[in-house]
């Protein structure tokens, strides 16, 4: 069932029916500031068991748990490390999950068996209504097929999981467009597993420097989860093949056209990911291009970035070719997910 609701002042009635739909161990797809959610009770494992199975989901990757009040914290996890506070003040709610040490009443099955928990404050009325009406934390994944492109509006939820979800709240297009930045506070020094929509600078001056670690190595062997979602190394990907280029501006969009060339000739329809002023270097070239938005303004480009490769696969590009945008704010996090959506295709132009 698919019901629209007010974004910004979410009708009562249909937080309500969410929200018992919840409370009866039924998924619901709804809308956060990042991307949609596939949300259930995060204290009812079989309800959990949903939701990985409709996303296909492997069980060695943990579920961030969203919550509507700090105080709410102490449900999921324990032996709150001091900084908790100090970011919880700053950036809930917002794009910011924190690793901590997992509470005995959540079951392992939300944290693929690790003894931390991933959890975060939702920057969305939609959310932030859903879980408060619920009474309990939701786990909450993002709504599409496991690996495949996340999804920023209903429509992409729909695509990817149709009748396997209960309902879903259509609250419009996602404002920021990638995951929440993961800060692991479990161990001696703070970690940032996975870049999101909280850049590292925000985070630097209460913080001071973090360590940056988004390799994909299992906790515990393999036995055990990864310590964070979205760690996989191919992953957000689309059903085209996608390759990075990073290197300096011109030497880039050249070797793209080059790319494009040997694409052509063997007959692969070619689509492109590239700022609104990289346009006038493909003139004329057979190819469909997805304009990103402007590259010093990164984002409407994280907003559009999973919108676009899904448009490019509806139009049935076999190659996707994309500009890298840098590391500096969002652009990390758009780095990320254009490195694990090309599954090591990354050509660096020096």
């Amino acid at each position: 069932m698919l019901l629209k609701v007010n974004s910004m002042q979410p009708e009562q009635d249909i937080i309500r029916q969410a929200a018992e739909a919840i409370r009866r161990g039924r998924l619901v797809a709804f809308p956060t500031e990042t991307v949609y959610g596939l949300g259930a009770d995060a204290l009812n494992p079989e309800a959990v068991d949903r939701i990985f199975a409709a996303k296909e989901r492997p069980s060695c990757d943990p579920i961030i748990v969203h919550i509507a009040r700090v105080e709410d914290l102490c449900i999921v996890a324990r032996d709150l490390p001091p900084q908790t506070y100090v970011l919880s003040r700053h950036f809930w709610p917002g794009p910011l999950t924190l690793i901590l040490p997992r509470a005995e009443m959540l079951s392992a099955r939300v944290t693929a068996g690790l003894d931390t928990v991933a959890v975060r404050m939702p920057d969305h009325p939609v959310a932030l209504a859903l879980i408060r009406a619920a009474e309990t934390p939701i786990a909450a994944p993002s709504a599409n097929l496991f690996g495949h492109v996340s999804p920023t509006t209903a429509r992409h939820v729909i695509d990817d999981l149709g009748e396997r979800v209960d309902l879903i709240l259509d609250g419009g297009p996602t404002r920021i467009g990638v995951e929440s930045t993961v800060l692991d506070l479990s161990g001696e020094e703070p970690v940032i597993l996975r870049p999101g929509g909280t850049n590292r600078e925000a985070l630097s001056p209460i913080m001071g420097e973090i360590t940056l670690n988004v390799s994909a190595r299992q906790r515990g062997g393999e036995k055990l989860g990864f310590a964070s979602p979205g760690l996989m190394e191919r992953h957000y990907s689309p059903r085209a093949e996608l390759t990075l280029f990073r290197g300096a501006e011109w030497k880039m969009l050249t070797a793209m056209r080059a790319r494009i060339h040997e694409c052509l000739a063997t007959g692969k329809e070619v689509g492109l990911l590239v700022a609104s002023e990289d346009r006038v270097v493909f003139d004329g070239y057979p190819v469909i291009i997805e304009d990103l938005g402007p590259r010093d303004n990164l984002d409407p480009i994280a907003a559009r970035l999973f919108a676009a490769m899904r448009a490019l696969d509806e139009q049935g590009v076999k190659v996707i070719l994309v500009r890298g945008f840098g590391t500096a704010g969002l652009g990390l996090a758009i780095e990320d997910r254009l490195t694990r959506a090309a599954g090591g295709r990354v050509v660096e132009i020096h």
